[in-house]
């Protein structure tokens, strides 16, 4: 099969649909791969690495994409969708309950377009999700604490204080893999933590994890209203798959919030759980709104590509390589990929996306 890996196009998007060594089993397994110039350059990864594992370098973006299966990271953008074409495959992240535009293009277009963030495991979880998650998570904490400093606009505060004075206040909404690396980076700092969930069960399994250290707490109105206010960095952590994120923080709320507290929404691409959160970009990461730091870059990832780049590649490739040996069959072999199928034959599939945009799902 010809496999094409553009280069991504979203601001300061580094990381890059393959790395060289997911390249080479592919050309030894028979396959052709197609690799835009300098798509991996921001990883790390040089064109001759690309060369010597087998790739043909294109000098395109449209002799990338003009392929039977298309390997990418973040959705298409505006100027890719007229590369978009019936009888292509294109397998990368797409969000679409956020992105009605997209959807509509890919509907028309033909393509069979699979979402990384829908192929799920029989026990719910979200092998093409978790590890972008917990690169999210992490960063989340460590891009909070960066915009606390005075200098980037924030409060001024040091998320582990020092001996005499109280550390800072993290909330996280959401105890999901996000969260859960949300708190390991802000125990890790010394700050104080909480963490708000609605599934006892995973509340349950967090207290296992960290004991003391977080205080763990069932989420409603009440518990948010109480405990926003008095955090210093406050992190979205809310995942809902292949739907929009639940509004959780009104803007009277945020307006509750001290002067110089910073918020980074990580749902900010399923169109964030923080009413005043709009998405950013990594040139333009915040804004001020009420007086607080506002983060919402949506692909916080991409800010640390040669780590990003394989830990996605460990997950992904095991699916591309289905992909490339099966095509549309490896639906049929694999339920978790099937779960990931988004829209074919210009209809909407995946049962979330098709609630979210119910006029087009005929």
């Amino acid at each position: 099969m010809e496999i094409g890996v553009p280069k991504e196009t979203k601001d300061q998007e580094f990381r890059v649909g393959l790395s060289p060594s997911s390249v080479r089993s592919l050309c030894d397994s028979g396959h052709a791969v197609f690799v835009e110039t300098e798509a991996g350059l921001g990883a790390g990864f040089t064109d001759e690495d690309y060369f010597q594992a087998g790739a043909k370098i294109v000098t395109t973006a449209e002799a990338a994409w003009n392929r039977t299966l298309v390997i990418k990271v973040k959705e298409p953008l505006a100027a890719e969708y007229p590369f978009l074409q019936k009888e292509q495959i294109l397998f990368t992240y797409l969000h679409l309950a956020a992105d009605r535009p997209l959807t509509e293009h890919l509907i028309d277009s033909g393509t069979t377009a699979i979402a990384y963030e829908t192929v799920e495991l029989a026990n719910r979880s979200l092998p093409l999700l978790t590890p972008m998650s917990i690169i999210a998570g992490r960063l989340s904490v460590q891009f909070g604490a960066r915009y606390l400093e005075r200098q980037q606009g924030g409060r001024g505060v040091l998320l582990g204080g020092v001996p005499g004075v109280q550390p800072g206040r993290v909330v996280i909404l959401g105890g999901g893999v996000v969260g859960t690396e949300a708190a390991k980076m802000a125990i890790g700092l010394g700050a104080q933590v909480q963490i708000l969930d609605i599934n006892l069960d995973r509340l349950a399994y967090l207290e296992t994890l960290f004991g003391s250290r977080v205080e763990l707490l069932y989420s409603n109105a009440f518990q948010i209203e109480r405990v926003v206010p008095e955090a210093d960095l406050l992190i979205g952590a809310v995942l809902v798959p292949g739907r929009r994120a639940p509004i959780l923080v009104g803007r009277s709320l945020v307006e509750k919030m001290r002067p110089g507290s910073v918020i980074v929404d990580v749902a900010v691409d399923q169109g964030g759980c923080i009413e005043t959160l709009r998405p950013t970009s990594h040139t333009n990461p915040t804004y001020v709104e009420a007086g607080v730091v506002h983060y919402g870059v949506p692909n916080m990832p991409g800010s640390v590509p040669w780590t990003a780049t394989q830990a996605l590649n460990n997950s992904t490739f095991p699916y591309v390589l289905k992909l490339a040996n099966q095509g549309l069959e490896a639906l049929a072999s694999d339920p978790a990929l099937a779960q990931g199928l988004n829209v074919r034959n210009c209809q909407l599939v995946h049962p979330a996306v098709r609630e979210v945009f119910a006029d087009l799902a005929v």
